[in-house]
């Protein structure tokens, strides 16, 4: 038996150790397959990260969990009971593809984990000294009494030696009853871990805004702002996050949710130009290219003729805009109407109205200067980089009248917004799926969250040690994807419910320490 498991142990290091390798050396390549059943994949920073609801970290790790059934052959008996498998899943809304594996299973491959980096496992065919490899974490499917949703473990180590492994456990159960109480929690891990003092240190997350569909036919909007309050000490559960706490606000909106909103609070300039006012036109009435090279046709035979002398605000840099100051003087260059050159021409016209409708936006909120906006409204970049540049300041737009219209903060708080905003685009790619965080005053933002029930409540004890720690949370979402929980119907549920009346998930994260003698 020992001999087995040795060997096991030796193989399943040496599949972890060269997919730590090619990785550090950019190779990407499939998640490598342990004896059939078992995938492993390195989640490196950065990347999406199943366990970001439990741990709120972001390192490397590697995760372990069962083949996905579309990689299995199934043998042709195996395929009728696959299939009688995959309809009762499908009748009970379940997930077919679950890739969790049982308890056992996820405790046997931690034991591998476990006695390949143990210096005093000699035996075992290792190179020495073994190479630290990043944490552990193994999918489990939550079958257990204790409803075990994840098995994780982490080497304590110092600079030359490994002197032992600390092992997490992640429990998730549906639990509208939830009883604890903080003593009980601080005792059970001093218990745990033979400490005489500990700290517990607190996190509420609330759901400022969250857009929601009402039916099949209207898809739900991605807008979301949340505050994210972290604080200590703790006093007791679900504790109202002290003014003293370090808060942050989320935003992430959704185009469609405000770009009527938009149009509300654009409010139409009343001091358009000639080349602004051709633009509103032409964007509402040319509907082909051939409309587009007629209009601009009329307009510069109009010009040349000195049968219009329209006016332009400074600073105007398209070709229309030139040929008009050219005007002025009774000589114009020839334009070929032609190829691209009539859509170029539109573009740069429509570039600055919008540039201008925008500073007229944010000047007037007060939200920013002149000097502020000159990256996004600089002429001194090539036409594609300027529509980049808008994108950008339209994306801003859209997060500042998010939270306009949801939360109706204070004016300081959306012109520190904004700022932080531009501060990020110029430096940064258009990506309209980024989550903006903002530090903030718990004082400028309670009247937002103290009369407000949280979405997450967390608590964590820990003894000065980060790798030492308890965690208990609560929140209206599971914790962990893999798990299927049942779930009401939508009727049983109110728009603006609060965290009791909704279904609530309690989980727990307890750790323990093994050092290597």
């Amino acid at each position: 038996m020992w001999s087995g498991a040795n060997r096991a142990a030796e193989e399943f290091y040496a599949g972890l150790l060269q997919e730590f390798d090619e990785k550090k050396k950019g190779i990407c390549k499939d998640p490598f397959i342990y004896e059939a059943d078992i995938q492993v994949q390195l989640i490196s920073k950065g990347q999406a990260n199943p366990l970001k609801n439990i741990l709120h970290e972001n390192e490397t790790i590697f995760i372990v969990e069962k083949v996905p059934l579309e990689k299995e052959e199934p043998s042709h008996i195996e395929e009728l009971q696959f299939e009688e498998t995959a309809i009762s899943d499908l009748s009970t809304g379940e997930n077919v593809g679950l890739l969790a594996l049982p308890v056992g299973r996820a405790r046997q491959l931690i034991g591998f984990y476990t006695m390949a980096h143990n210096p005093n496992m000699t035996h075992l065919k290792i190179n020495r000294p073994v190479t630290a490899l990043p944490p552990l974490w193994v999918r489990c499917d939550g079958s257990d009494p204790e409803g075990i949703g994840w098995l994780g473990a982490e080497l304590i180590s110092t600079s030359s030696n490994i002197t032992g492994i600390v092992l997490y456990m992640v429990t998730c159960k549906v639990d509208k009853n939830y009883s604890v109480n903080l003593e009980d929690l601080k005792k059970s891990h001093k218990k745990r871990h033979h400490l005489s003092t500990l700290t517990a240190s607190g996190f509420a997350q609330y759901e400022l805004f969250k857009s929601t569909a009402l039916d099949d036919t209207v898809a739900a909007s991605q807008t979301r702002i949340t505050l994210d309050i972290s604080w200590s000490p703790v006093d007791e559960i679900l504790q109202t996050p002290p003014l003293s706490s370090t808060a942050t606000l989320i935003v992430k909106h959704d185009a469609a949710a405000v770009d009527r909103s938009i149009e509300c609070l654009l409010t139409v300039r009343g001091d358009l130009d000639f080349a602004e006012q051709l633009w509103c036109k032409m964007s509402s009435s040319v509907i082909s290219y051939q409309d587009l090279v007629k209009c601009f046709t009329l307009v510069i035979q109009s010009l040349q003729r000195g049968d219009i002398q329209p006016w332009l605000h400074s600073g105007s840099n398209s070709l229309l805009s030139k040929l008009i100051y050219q005007s002025y003087h009774g000589t114009m260059d020839t334009v070929s109407l032609s190829g691209t050159v009539p859509v170029q021409m539109l573009l740069e016209i429509g570039l600055d109205k919008l540039k201008k409708d925008y500073i007229c936006f944010f000047i007037g909120q007060e939200l920013a200067s002149l000097n502020h906006l000159e990256y996004f409204i600089s002429p001194s970049v090539d036409t594609q980089e300027q529509v980049h540049r808008v994108q950008k300041l339209h994306h801003i737009l859209e997060i500042v009248v998010s939270c306009m219209l949801f939360i109706k903060p204070q004016h300081e708080l959306l012109f520190s917004l904004t700022q932080s905003c531009i501060k990020y685009y110029e430096q940064n790619p258009l990506d309209e799926q980024h989550i903006f965080q903002l530090p903030v005053r718990p004082t400028a933002v309670k009247d937002l969250y103290q009369n407000e029930k949280p979405q997450k409540w967390r608590v964590e004890i820990n003894s000065g040690q980060k790798k030492v720690k308890t965690v208990w949370q609560l929140s209206d979402s599971p914790p962990v994807d893999h798990l299927n929980f049942h779930r009401p119907d939508f009727s049983e549920l109110t728009l603006n419910g609060s965290l009791e009346e909704r279904i609530s998930f309690t989980n727990m994260v307890t750790c323990s320490q093994v050092h290597f003698k």
